[in-house]
């Protein structure tokens, strides 16, 4: 999945943040236009070891409790996300390119993060969604937030290996 114009798929979550904002209308409008299949959808409640497995590669930095507090609904009062998988053509790139920078200061105004997300007083940084960050870091986190018959369709790495081992995590409390 690694080339470049591949058939990939994608992980997005809709944060709590927007969820709370009243603004996953206007996401999943921009989402659309992008023309991707959708493949998985569904509203779920985030635990904190679900929350510290997929951002596990911040773990060392100073802001993770607060991006786990973010993501677990915490400072929002809303304690669950959207996840959604989307499919396509160069699926990673195209849903990073409409996501924007992290740091909605820094994105481009016409991506959603530049357009829906702020910078609150106090450092926490409300950036409506999260997109995987490439073709690798997508298959891990497809695994951690969906299990194989949740999606529409089989995704092509998707092994019964790979998904027997998701499965048997996901029994284990992520």
């Amino acid at each position: 999945m690694a080339n470049a114009g591949a058939d990939e798929a994608t992980l997005v979550l809709i944060k709590p943040d927007a969820i709370q904002r009243r603004q996953v209308g206007l996401v999943l409008e921009r989402l659309e236009r992008l023309g991707l299949e959708l493949v998985g959808a569904k509203a779920m409640p985030v635990s904190r070891r679900l929350a510290e497995e997929h951002y596990n590669h911040l773990r060392d930095k100073p802001f993770f409790e607060e991006l786990l507090k973010l993501l677990c609904g915490e400072l929002h009062g809303v304690p669950h996300v959207l996840a959604f998988v989307y499919a396509g053509p160069d699926a990673v790139a195209r849903v990073r390119q409409l996501a924007g920078a992290t740091n909605p200061d820094r994105a481009e105004p016409s991506s959603i993060r530049g357009s829906l997300g702020r910078n609150m007083p106090g450092g926490v940084m409300e950036n409506v969604i999260h997109a995987s960050s490439d073709p690798q870091e997508a298959e891990r986190e497809i695994m951690l937030w969906f299990r194989p018959e949740e999606l529409l369709r089989p995704l092509p790495w998707w092994t019964k290996k790979t998904a027997s081992r998701t499965t048997r995590a996901r029994r284990g409390g992520l």
